[in-house]
């Protein structure tokens, strides 16, 4: 996706995986790690104090957008019956969550794979203070951006063979976050 969309398509895709309802097809973290491990060679000649940014801050606005939607839709979702999938005290619980670890919730939802994605339409949709989301958007989005990216990058610089077998190197990626994910779901169930 990067060698043939650049860095354009690559903001576009973390601003929709951050804040557009079907972003959570798209893989974040992986793709992160990518860029950077691409930054500076032929197939995406942007410095990396140039991309560390731009990726942040498609990644607030994409937050933003998010938060904007739950902010809009999310009434209806209070307004909503109890069915088998949707129920009202999920809501009352999450908010309760937010509430208590506001800053974990929105900071650490952006290294979770689909997590990451409703997180902010969900805070939008419980009207968690603005202000306090943005400082931990702009948080969360800096830290993931500045963690994954040179991660990338200072593996592709001590070993350029690594570009040849990307592939594996995103699997990796992408098996350690599911698994963090599924994990932390499995507990949830088990608390419950």
């Amino acid at each position: 996706m990067i060698r043939y969309g650049g860095l354009i398509l690559l903001l576009v895709v973390i601003f929709a995986e951050t804040g557009l309802f079907f972003g959570f097809i798209f893989p974040g973290d992986a793709l992160l790690f990518t860029a950077g491990l691409l930054s500076g060679t032929q197939d995406l000649a942007v410095p990396l104090y140039f991309l560390v940014p731009g990726v942040a801050i498609a990644a607030i606005v994409g937050n933003l957008t998010g938060f904007v939607t739950g902010k809009i839709f999310g009434k209806r979702l209070f307004q909503k019956k109890d069915t088998f999938f949707f129920k009202q005290r999920h809501l009352e619980k999450s908010h309760a969550y937010y509430e208590k670890y506001g800053a974990v919730a929105l900071i650490g939802g952006r290294f979770l794979p689909v997590i990451r994605t409703f997180v902010p339409i969900l805070a939008g949709a419980l009207e968690i203070n603005f202000w306090k989301f943005n400082l931990y958007n702009v948080v969360g989005a800096v830290l993931w951006s500045g963690t994954f990216i040179p991660m990338g990058y200072f593996i592709g610089k001590k070993f350029p063979a690594s570009l040849d077998h990307i592939e594996y190197m995103v699997l990796g990626i992408t098996l350690v976050t599911m698994t963090i994910l599924i994990r932390g779901i499995i507990k949830m169930k088990k608390k419950n």
